[in-house]
């Protein structure tokens, strides 16, 4: 134990003697995005970029107080289960190293959200310009470029555009957009303007009507849904970090002598230590669930 604390400042040390007027935690944040930068898959990082640009990403400075959040939380537990200096430097280091995934999971939803939002602006929009235009191409364009829209579904209406006309129909550019965003609002709204077109309806204003208020219906319940999934989650994660601290409980019925002792038994370290693990594998999929897609359902 003494070995492993030793070898971590001498890690420290030579950073800081190496980085002579250079803050230390910068050094540190600075080589941990270089190789975020190298190794993240291409979509995170424009998952990760879009959250910048929308002021939701974490600072450098937030991150590192997670990492000492974490590490002080899964090192103290550790330790209060097994009185060990060596286990809860093992436990700490392991939460830190799923920071990154808490925090891909956190970018997703927050890229999940934007683009549903896009997706609900472009529904919206293009059943009023189709009211004025009574062309699907016309209304279109009129989202294109009124401004209201932006990347990636700006692109992809784009691309929807250049396909009708070298199609000469929608039917193929409607069929991309449904792949790209599967969303039901977008693929009922799709097929009543393919209906429209094709039947050659003359007095579409009533349906149409009745698919804005059917998409302003879900878009209320997607919110709805968001809303409860934040209270659920600041709930969730209190009752998962009281589960962890339930061996107080064992050690306040046992005395902390008679605990100790235990302790030393192989059969109940595995014990703690799957209680442990569970506990975190309960936290984490919890997160996953909070941070899952937005308004596909």
């Amino acid at each position: 134990m003494e070995l492993v604390i030793l070898l971590v400042l001498v890690v420290f040390i030579i950073s800081y003697r190496k980085n002579t007027g250079e803050n230390v935690y910068k050094f540190f944040a600075a080589n941990v995005a270089n190789i975020y930068n190298k190794y993240a898959p291409y979509s995170f990082k424009m998952v990760r970029e879009k959250a910048k640009e929308l002021g939701q990403e974490y600072t450098a400075k937030q991150y590192a107080g997670q990492v000492v959040i974490f590490a002080g939380f899964a090192g103290g537990i550790a330790y209060m289960y097994f009185y060990s200096i060596l286990w809860a430097i093992f436990y700490a280091t392991i939460a830190i190293l799923f920071i990154p995934y808490l925090a891909y999971l956190r970018c997703n939803r927050i890229y999940s959200e934007y683009v549903f939002e896009q997706i609900q602006v472009y529904t919206t929009n293009v059943i009023m310009e189709f009211n004025t235009t009574q062309s699907f191409v016309k209304a279109l364009e009129g989202v294109r470029d009124s401004g209201i829209l932006e990347d990636p579904v700006l692109s992809d209406v784009k691309v929807m555009i250049d396909m009708s006309y070298q199609n000469g129909s929608i039917d193929d550019s409607i069929n991309y957009f449904n792949q790209k965003y599967d969303y039901y609002m977008v693929k009922n709204m799709h097929q009543l303007f393919l209906q429209i077109t094709k039947e050659g309806a003359r007095d579409s204003g009533e349906a149409l009507e009745n698919m804005a208020m059917d998409i302003d219906a879900l878009v209320e319940g997607v919110y709805r849904d968001q809303m409860d999934r934040k209270n659920f989650h600041r709930r969730f994660i209190t009752f998962g970090l009281i589960l962890f601290l339930l061996v107080m409980v064992m050690q306040f019925l046992l005395n902390p002598e008679n605990y100790i002792a235990l302790i030393e038994i192989w059969y109940v370290k595995i014990i703690l230590h799957s209680i442990i693990i569970i506990n975190s594998m309960f936290l984490l999929n919890g997160e996953k669930y909070y941070n899952g897609d937005v308004g596909v359902e």
